[in-house]
């Protein structure tokens, strides 16, 4: 039965009078799924409300950040004692200095560390400071690959993999975007074809190391990610981790712990500040030196650093070293996905599922396997996505509203939580086969 939802709808409409699509970020349109954006009034663990009252399962988590679950007692009290004495003072605070320490003994990588306010700042910036340190311009990324939204990295690829890229965006110059080379996910010999292309000329490689923005995507068996690294090696580029979305989230120091591939440079966001808005990038000493004011590469953030970020960064990052946290965290998501498989091959919908740690992905598809963006694009049913996506938020589960994301299981989600979304899919699942 579909849920009451009359304030919602009154909300966005007066939204769309005032905001450019009624929304402060594209995909909270519900552009791709159809349907009213919910407008939530308040989250508490793994659950949030809307404004007409109705209580979801949460699988978004503001897009990964809540990995402890909303409103963690903890992180709140500290957010508040900290605002109490000076919410920004856009000087040196003490607490920047304890939440770098907390992230230099946890990321592997990263020996230095420069904190700004968003992942697409920390991008930017990463992608400027290697365009410093290596004297080149251009850079790789991967198809469907999401860095943000400065200028050079909304491409996508031309004509074959090893083409300079076209803008994706209106009001990206032609010139600047052919400086981004692209190939597909999980195909080296592309990469090397870039290089062979351009020698001499590729400042870096960026890439999620686990991709979520395609949809969860998986490496395949070839150890693509040591060959990036060998290759940056060899031709003197550096590589980028771009661990906004998989840092702190599929391991204690993020996807290059789990793989043991250490990057030149690692993108951090979402989960360092707690639920506030924080990014952060760092990485080999010599590399960041480089940066302002110990070096030529300028970058600088009124709010870089501020106490409230700091402050609810340091309360989540120092409970995910407790012991056990990612092994539980992985067991629920594994469960949560082999209930959902379960209930699409009861009821005869085709169907695979990407996981990493505890960030997961549900494809329609007839494929065996969904290993790079055009698999989702020309072989994953997106019609009956946004049918099921629709479904379930009539059951009472908040998923993402899009094929090409990933969702996300918090320490909040209990196993009666994963109980009740794996039955509430299966009738979702009957109502859009009826």
């Amino acid at each position: 039965m579909a849920l009451s939802i009359d304030q919602s709808r009154k909300d966005f409409q007066q939204a769309q009078k005032l905001l450019p699509g009624g929304v402060n970020s594209p995909v909270r349109a519900f552009k791709s799924v159809g349907g009213t954006p919910r407008f939530f009034a308040k989250a508490a663990g793994a659950s949030v409300w809307d404004v007409d009252g109705n209580k979801y399962i949460d699988y978004v988590g503001s897009w990964g950040p809540m990995i402890l679950g909303h409103t963690h007692p903890d992180v709140v009290k500290g957010v508040q004692e900290t605002a109490a004495l000076g919410m920004s003072f856009g000087a040196p605070c003490e607490l920047e200095i304890e939440l770098a320490q907390l992230v230099i003994d946890m990321v592997p990588s990263i020996e230095v560390v420069r904190f700004v306010n968003s992942g697409s700042e920390a991008t930017m910036s990463a992608l400027r400071l290697a365009r410093g340190f290596t004297g080149r311009d251009k850079f790789i990324k991967f198809d469907g690959g999401y860095h943000g939204h400065a200028d050079g990295f909304l491409v996508k690829a031309g004509s074959g993999a090893a083409t300079f890229g076209e803008p994706d965006s209106a009001g990206v110059p032609a010139d600047y975007a052919r400086l981004t080379l692209t190939a597909p996910f999980n195909d080296i010999e592309a990469v090397k074809s870039l290089f062979a292309e351009n020698r001499g000329e590729i400042a870096s490689i960026i890439v999620e190391p686990v991709p979520g923005n395609t949809g969860v995507m998986l490496l395949n068996d070839n150890g693509f990610l040591q060959q990036l690294r060998d290759i940056c090696n060899e031709e003197g580029a550096l590589l980028i981790f771009d661990e906004v979305m998989c840092g702190f989230r599929v391991a204690p120091g993020g996807a290059q712990e789990r793989f043991d591939i250490m990057p030149d440079i690692t993108c951090l966001g979402k989960i360092i500040g707690g639920g506030l808005p924080v990014g952060a990038y760092g990485g080999r000493e010599e590399i960041m030196r480089m940066i302002s004011p110990d070096g030529p590469v300028y970058q600088a953030g009124t709010l870089s650093g501020n106490p409230l970020a700091m402050r609810a960064g340091l309360e989540t990052l120092s409970r995910l070293r407790e012991p056990g946290f990612y092994e539980e965290l992985e067991r629920k998501t594994t469960c949560l996905v082999e209930g959902l498989l379960e209930g699409c091959r009861a009821a005869g919908v085709p169907a695979v599922a990407n996981q990493v740690g505890a960030m997961f992905t549900l494809f329609f598809t007839e494929l065996d396997a969904v290993t790079c963006c055009s698999d989702v694009s020309n072989d994953c049913d997106l019609a009956f996505f946004g049918k099921y996506f629709n479904a379930m938020l009539d059951e009472g589960v908040y998923l993402a509203p899009s094929q090409f994301e990933a969702a996300f299981v918090s320490a909040a989600h209990t196993d009666r939580d994963i109980e009740n979304t794996v039955s509430a899919a299966k009738r979702a699942l009957d109502r859009v086969t009826a």
